[in-house]
């Protein structure tokens, strides 16, 4: 099977990530679970080029893309994970038109484990936000964005930064190209 049909099945339900691991596996793991594996961020939230840290993660083609954009089932798949990954940084995703997302009740403590210059996770921020672009949800990641910069904007006012201006472009880049 194709890889790219491995990411529609993924993302049904029904088939698996490289690891065997189904969509709704991961979407159940814990914090510690999410935090400590580091090669599914890639399946959840698949690009258009090559990972540089996976090489098992899939590539999108353009009738993959075309085929997400076209299935509302496919897009509300990429928005359960993107609501799982929100609730891992202590956001909260409040639906409407547009969407918002907002610091959650668990913010304080979750911030902690990525509201840190260099973290991993930061990677993992510009990724999701490309991949929501890429496949149809562009008011979402232009909310999760709307988040990052009140977070940075509070953050960068400290006396010790704890998100760079480097990775607050990169994000920026992200989420408008």
């Amino acid at each position: 099977m194709a890889r790219d049909n491995q990411v529609l099945q993924f993302f049904s339900g029904e088939g698996t990530d490289s690891r065997g691991r189904l969509l709704k596996q991961v979407l159940n793991w814990s914090d510690d679970e999410l935090e400590r594996t580091h090669d599914f961020i890639q399946w959840l939230f698949p690009l258009a080029e090559p990972s540089g840290f996976n090489i098992h993660a899939p590539v999108l083609d353009d009738s993959t893309i075309q085929q997400f954009l076209a299935e509302d089932k496919f897009r509300q798949s990429l928005r359960a994970a993107l609501i799982r990954m929100l609730t891992f940084y202590g956001l909260e995703f409040l639906p409407g038109v547009p969407p918002r997302i907002i610091p959650g009740q668990r913010y304080a403590g979750r911030s902690r484990n990525w509201v840190t210059l260099g973290n991993h996770n930061h990677l993992r921020i510009t990724r999701i936000l490309k991949s929501l672009r890429l496949l149809g949800l562009e008011p979402e990641a232009a909310a999760f964005f709307d988040c990052l910069a009140d977070i940075y904007g509070d953050e960068s006012v400290k006396t010790s930064p704890r998100i760079s201006q480097e990775t607050f472009n990169f994000w920026q880049s992200a989420a408008k190209n």
